[in-house]
């Protein structure tokens, strides 16, 4: 298997064995097995029997998976973890309500924006690799961005918190309308639980750093982006600032050891 199925494989199978140490409702803890087992099945047959191109594709939907079994591991949030999260913000911050309401209502709008199409980042960044020529990058790509997307991920077996979101007053923005809209999609298309460290951080970051060495001004470009959506993951209030820190560096570190 390429080190990236690796990876997707020691993932599932760890947060199999995970949900029958963690204290969980049943229901959740079969969904995990089922799903665990039935991915740690499936990535060593697609890695015998699958086509090139789907071992390219396919790890795009394997940290979505990945990322929706993680939140079943939510089961009652470290309520003191949280305050300490919360004590960083309003170090760094002040009132994290406040903070961005007098930022200009096109850069609010352009971050809200940006950070709702975050997640077309994963699969966007192979296809940049592969339609310049580089798609024989598909190892170490998906090798850098599942590492560092699951490392996030994996944290909520063991730090289980609730994002900022669920517990502050709502943030004070010049772009009330599109903030609406961003909040709705992550209320309906999220887990609605935070990843310590962020996964936007992480797996933006990394998609970045993984395409930047092939493809420069591309990658300086999804740089840009990653960090922009780091922004806003502060500014909409959808994580901390230690959780992107943590993300940035979780992406940094499994960039340097590949």
């Amino acid at each position: 298997m390429r080190s990236s199925e690796w990876v997707s494989f020691v993932y599932f199978a760890a947060l199999t064995a995970m949900a029958w140490m963690r204290p969980l409702p049943t229901g959740r803890r079969i969904t995990i097995t089922v799903i665990g087992v039935g991915l740690c099945a499936a990535i060593p047959a697609l890695a015998r029997n699958g086509t090139l191109a789907a071992r390219d594709w396919v790890p795009a939907i394997v940290i979505l998976i990945g990322y929706y079994v993680s939140g079943r591991f939510f089961f009652r949030p470290s309520v003191a973890f949280e305050d300490w999260l919360m004590a960083w913000d309003r170090r760094l911050l002040g009132d994290p309500a406040t903070r961005f309401a007098n930022w200009p209502r096109s850069v609010l709008g352009c971050l809200e924006i940006v950070y709702m199409g975050c997640f077309l980042l994963v699969p966007g960044g192979f296809a940049i690799l592969a339609f310049t020529g580089h798609a024989s990058l598909a190892n170490r790509y998906w090798t850098i961005v599942t590492a560092a997307e699951f490392g996030a991920f994996a944290g909520l077996a063991f730090i289980q918190t609730r994002p900022p979101w669920v517990i502050e007053r709502k943030p004070e923005l010049a772009d009330p309308a599109i903030h609406r809209l961003a909040a709705q999609m992550v209320r309906h298309l999220s887990h609605q639980v935070n990843t310590f460290p962020s996964g936007h951080a992480a797996g933006s970051l990394a998609v970045a750093l993984a395409v930047i060495g092939a493809a420069p001004w591309t990658g300086a470009l999804l740089l840009v982006l990653a960090t922009a959506i780091c922004v806003a993951c502060v500014v909409g209030r959808y994580h901390y600032v230690v959780d992107v820190a943590a993300g940035a560096a979780v992406a940094l570190a499994m960039w340097l050891v590949n």
